[in-house]
């Protein structure tokens, strides 16, 4: 049986809190998994604010749910709420000394090889904080920055079109990956223009790496044979150890399969492209002391735990500057 009418003048925080983790993962039985609550609870305190706003917060369609307009609406506060609650509790804890709280991260695909590694050392430090940590393409993450659905972002380059604070913290190496059996591999000072020859796997439009690719090709003024465009990294290495192409990816995406001599780096003129990482989060939004302790984190600690997992580019970075 339901209760009252939920109006926003009797909307408890519990309701706001059950109705943004449905609306964040467009999923009752999701939500009611995040939030320890059976699936008819949930959907009975969403039934409820419908009736109180008088309005559908969602669309039920055969295979899921969607925002509606009010939905989203209402969608926006909910998660402002949150947020405020979130940050005040924070705050609370940690004038008690109490190392805990919520840390929402997200990362570009590429990112993937090295932030578990950054992640677990800081629950090292701070077991009690809980961390929700999201990958996708630099598009999606772009996305969730702008929708402030994350504190902190790792990403190849700050987005333009969105005013942030980013700072870097660590070296990030691109490099032209083949199978072992290729014909350049072995051969040292290849000339960049000899890449002009050969059919490449690459990054979809738009991902930091295949941006870095372009800008390497086009200051060197060569051209390339673009055979196959994916949009993930483990798909693309699997396609060069099949010797179908050759690929310019992140040297943290393919340190196990050069340990494994499934791939070879090929020893290409001006190359390794250096890039930076950068952590990265809205330039209004107030840091939790969660989020705040994390980014301290990652400039102190972050560039020795990744060079310790990836191995050295010491050999190439050499014959790189020699060619200077």
């Amino acid at each position: 049986m339901l209760g009252p009418p939920v109006t926003l003048a009797n909307l408890s925080l519990r309701q706001l809190e059950v109705f943004e983790s449905v609306a964040r993962n467009l999923s009752f039985t999701r939500a009611a998994r995040e939030l320890h609550l059976s699936q008819p609870a949930v959907s009975m305190q969403i039934k409820e604010l419908e009736l109180g706003c008088q309005l559908p917060l969602f669309e039920r369609l055969n295979r899921g749910i969607t925002l509606t307009p009010a939905g989203r609406e209402l969608a926006r506060c909910a998660q402002a709420v949150a947020e405020q609650v979130r940050f005040t509790r924070e705050n609370l804890d940690a004038q008690r000394g109490v190392k805990t709280g919520l840390l929402t991260l997200g990362a570009v695909s590429t990112a993937k090889y090295f932030a578990p590694a950054l992640l677990a050392a800081f629950q090292a430090k701070y077991p009690g904080v809980s961390i929700r940590f999201s990958v996708g393409n630099r598009h999606d993450m772009i996305n969730q920055l702008a929708d402030n659905r994350v504190d902190l972002m790792f990403m190849g380059r700050p987005p333009p079109e969105l005013q942030t604070v980013a700072a870097p913290f660590a070296k990030h190496p691109l490099v032209i990956v083949a199978a072992p059996q290729h014909r350049l591999a072995g051969k040292r000072r290849v000339p960049l223009s000899e890449m002009g020859k050969e059919h490449f796997l690459i990054r979809e439009d738009g991902s930091g790496t295949r941006a870095a690719m372009e800008q390497l090709f086009a200051s060197g003024d060569v051209g390339y044979q673009a055979a196959m465009e994916l949009s993930s990294n483990e798909t693309i290495k699997q396609a060069v150890m099949a010797n179908m192409g050759i690929s310019f990816l992140s040297f943290h995406t393919v340190g196990l399969e050069l340990q494994a001599k499934r791939l070879v780096v090929l020893d290409v003129v001006g190359l390794p492209v250096v890039r930076d990482w950068f952590v990265i989060h809205r330039a209004e939004k107030r840091l939790s002391p969660t989020a705040r302790a994390f980014w301290e984190f990652v400039l102190a600690e972050a560039m020795g735990l990744i060079a310790r997992g990836i191995g050295s580019l010491a050999p190439f970075e050499r014959r790189r500057r020699r060619t200077r």
